[in-house]
């Protein structure tokens, strides 16, 4: 009895986000380490089902980092990064682009229909219009050359939303075309984060292989559980943000100050991270907001 009415006060606690999430897009980006163990990529999709089933309207943006490297590795070609992007030739394109849209999107959105949640795969190229990605180099001024890596400057979203209107989840791989239609890969946080401008939606979710946001990197207990944008902006400048959390938080903050209410880093790794950091009062990862709100 004492178990039972233990869930019965998880399903109250629960009931207010649900009433307040209703209808709301909510963006959920994963990859990296959280797509290497099978076990976790199915506790995030059955979150993600259950969104759905309550009136949420999720949309997925996936990477498939280690599956794109083995797939390089058999076909003799080198995975290479600088400043964190991958350096896409032509030949590592038509690996990313395979692995991407013919193998991990199906198999995500077989999952979530395993579920109960009605999906369809979106390949990036058709919806997300690109750039070609440059930059100077911060040490050197030298221009770096990614070679096929973009950056978005369009999102036909009427796809999008016509799923969503449809009760249907749109999984979605980070790739983007150009004004010749050449694919192009982009960074998964940035698709993400552009996505969830354009679609204002609710909440933008990351999920990481870190708790959160830390005060001190080193220390998994140091976990910052509500930080303001200009609080965000601050850390950055000391350098307590730096590394692989930068093109999250970067794309976090360009989302929020264009109309995304909240952005959020979770543990993809905690059991039903999703759920406890959407549907609890306490929450369990960091959640940044707008100065103003």
């Amino acid at each position: 009895m004492k178990q039972a009415i233990q869930k019965a006060s998880v399903l109250i606690e629960a009931l207010p986000h649900i009433q307040r999430f209703r209808g709301d897009v909510v963006v959920v980006k994963f990859g990296g380490s959280a797509m290497d163990d099978p076990a976790v990529v199915r506790d995030i999709l059955e979150d993600v089902a259950f969104m759905s089933c309550v009136g949420m309207r999720p949309v997925i943006v996936h990477g498939g980092g280690k599956a794109i490297n083995a797939r390089l590795k058999e076909k003799g070609l080198a995975a290479t990064f600088v400043k964190g992007l991958r350096v896409t030739d032509a030949a590592t394109m038509a690996v990313v682009e395979q692995v991407l849209n013919r193998e991990v999107n199906p198999e995500l959105v077989a999952i979530l229909n395993g579920f109960g949640c009605k999906a369809r795969g979106i390949h990036g190229e058709d919806i997300v219009a690109v750039r070609k990605h440059a930059a100077a180099d911060p040490d050197t001024g030298a221009v770096l050359d990614w070679g096929l890596v973009g950056e978005i400057v369009g999102v036909d979203v009427e796809p999008i939303k016509a799923y969503l209107a449809a009760d249907i989840t749109p999984v979605i791989t980070p790739l983007g075309a150009d004004a010749a239609r050449q694919i192009h890969n982009v960074n998964a946080d940035a698709a993400a984060a552009g996505l969830a401008e354009r679609l204002q939606a609710r909440k933008l979710v990351f999920l990481s292989d870190v708790p959160g946001l830390l005060a001190d990197p080193k220390d998994r207990q140091s976990l910052m559980s509500t930080l303001r944008l200009s609080e965000v902006e601050d850390l950055i400048a000391r350098g307590v943000i730096g590394g692989g959390m930068l093109p999250k938080i970067g794309g976090a903050l360009k989302a929020l100050k264009a109309g995304v209410r909240k952005t959020h880093v979770i543990d993809a790794a905690l059991p039903h991270s999703l759920l406890l950091e959407l549907f609890t009062d306490q929450g369990v990862g960091t959640e940044i907001i707008n100065d103003a709100t």
